[in-house]
């Protein structure tokens, strides 16, 4: 197959015909200036805009990319900070809760202790108006004995003589 091809293209020259596989004629340099002129306008009319304006839009995404990590790596740092001022404060907090609480325990029990103490100087004060008020009933009725017993005395004695 390959010789038959390459018999062909010999018969092809031999034989005088123009317009073959290899045929150099004015027509081939002119052909390459043309494409290599083409290849000169095509390339500064339309594949150097393109490619500066991809190469603009790779630096500015490089850019954006760059800005935006370093945005990122100062909102971390941010958030971290954040985060140990937060935990600080829970921390105070918690400690101002916990003394709070200490406080108002022990508020809580003086406010008992002395309750219990009015409660007891209460039951003081009304057991010793009790055992005085019964000491004054006691007296009263000693009195009211007596004079019963006077009066019943005074009766026998009347009665003894009468």
């Amino acid at each position: 197959m390959i010789d038959s091809l390459i018999l062909s293209v010999i018969e092809n020259n031999s034989s005088g015909v123009e317009g073959g596989l290899f045929d150099f004629n004015a027509t081939l340099p002119f052909m390459v200036l043309q494409f290599l002129l083409l290849m000169f306008i095509l390339n500064y009319l339309f594949y150097k805009p393109v490619a500066n304006i991809l190469d603009e839009r790779a630096d500015y995404i490089r850019n954006s990319l760059t800005t935006a990590s370093a945005y990122l790596l100062q909102a971390d740092e941010l958030t971290q900070e954040y985060e140990k001022d937060l935990a600080e404060s829970r921390k105070k907090a918690q400690n101002i809760i916990r003394e709070s609480q200490k406080e108002a325990q022990g508020i809580v029990s003086i406010n008992i202790k002395q309750a219990k103490q009015g409660a007891q100087n209460l039951v003081d004060e009304a057991s010793e108006q009790l055992n005085i008020q019964k000491e004054q009933a006691l007296k009263t009725l000693e009195d009211q004995v007596d004079v019963l017993s006077d009066h019943i005395k005074s009766k026998l004695l009347m009665r003894q003589f009468l």
